[in-house]
């Protein structure tokens, strides 16, 4: 990345072998990945550390875990993209448990969808919004938790099942399933009442360096400036930066 795209503190500089560590780490999980031919339309996936620090802000995003956590960490995006569907999966019940859980982090979900790839990624932020509107952060990630559950059984047929492609489905679908955790989201969604601001994520995940989904920011609570993270990366890579941090 240019230098023009990102700015590097002096105190950080020790971070670049952290970083030349975990790319040796995460190699091979994300080639196996992305090299699948089944996975569909993958352009969208980021398989770059991008050493230094990059701004970034949780603006007003539903927050996951205590708010008052030391470590914030930003997730930018996309909820039909395979990748980050990957994530949820695979990775972040990891973090979960050992960060989230334990007060020690808090995740802030921000939306990244490639409306180019998946023309059903910015009505489902809108449905998570949508949800939210009706019941806080639990409802919105209950939504979260329901749209990747529900792709997840039509890719493999189990809601804990393997990613292998990018799943289709409706609108109708999200009105749906968030009937089925108790939220009718139909007059919302219809609306779009929540359409700028799923265009204010997107500019500002591209503000912030963002060039595929899904994009992490790993930073301290309260700063502005934190530690970047592009792709499907596993465990062992947030932790490697979380504790860095």
């Amino acid at each position: 990345m240019a230098e023009d795209s990102i700015t590097i503190k002096k105190d950080s500089l020790w971070k670049y072998s952290t970083f030349l560590l975990l790319a040796v780490i995460v190699i091979g999980g994300v080639l196996m990945f992305s090299g699948n031919s089944s996975t569909g339309n993958v352009a969208d996936t980021g398989t770059d550390t991008q050493p230094g620090i990059i701004s970034a802000s949780v603006d007003d995003d539903a927050i996951l875990g205590d708010p008052n956590a030391e470590i914030t960490i930003i997730e930018f995006s996309d909820y039909q993209c395979p990748f980050c569907r990957k994530f949820w999966t695979e990775t972040l019940p990891l973090i979960k448990s050992e960060y989230i859980d334990t007060g020690k982090a808090r995740l802030v979900y921000r939306d990244f969808p490639l409306t180019s790839l998946h023309p059903v990624a910015v009505k489902s932020a809108e449905a998570a919004e949508c949800a939210r509107d009706l019941g806080g952060d639990v409802a919105y990630f209950e939504m979260h938790d329901k749209m990747f559950e529900e792709q997840n059984i039509l890719d493999s047929g189990s809601a804990q099942g393997s990613v292998t492609k990018t799943v289709t489905y409706t609108t109708t679908d999200l009105k749906n399933w968030a009937k089925e955790i108790g939220y009718n989201i139909d007059s919302c969604l219809d609306s779009g009442k929540f359409s700028s601001e799923v265009q204010k994520d997107l500019a500002d995940s591209q503000s912030a360096g963002g060039r595929g989904t899904p994009y992490f920011i790993i930073m301290k609570t309260g700063d502005k400036e934190g530690t970047p993270l592009e792709g499907a990366y596993p465990f062992e890579a947030f932790k490697q930066v979380i504790d860095s941090v």
